[in-house]
């Protein structure tokens, strides 16, 4: 690990260097401090691109069980 990294934390909603708060309450590592800020604005962002992925979603915008077949991949 770096020292230069960052976390954000999901239930103070900061930035965290190494010594914050247990990760199961943050989302991280991050390279940089603005990185890390953006952290909730990322994980719309892949969310929104996740369920209108064809590969992750056959049943069209929006569902959202990641399932193609009907059963979870492997």
């Amino acid at each position: 690990m770096s020292e230069n990294e960052y976390w954000f934390c999901l239930k103070h909603h900061t930035v965290e260097g190494r010594d914050g708060c247990k990760s199961a309450d943050r989302l991280g590592p991050y390279a940089t401090s603005e990185e890390a800020s953006r952290a909730l604005e990322k994980v719309q962002e892949r969310n929104e691109e996740w369920d209108n992925d064809p590969a992750w979603n056959e049943d069209g915008k929006g569902s959202g069980d990641g399932l193609t077949d009907g059963t979870p991949d492997s």
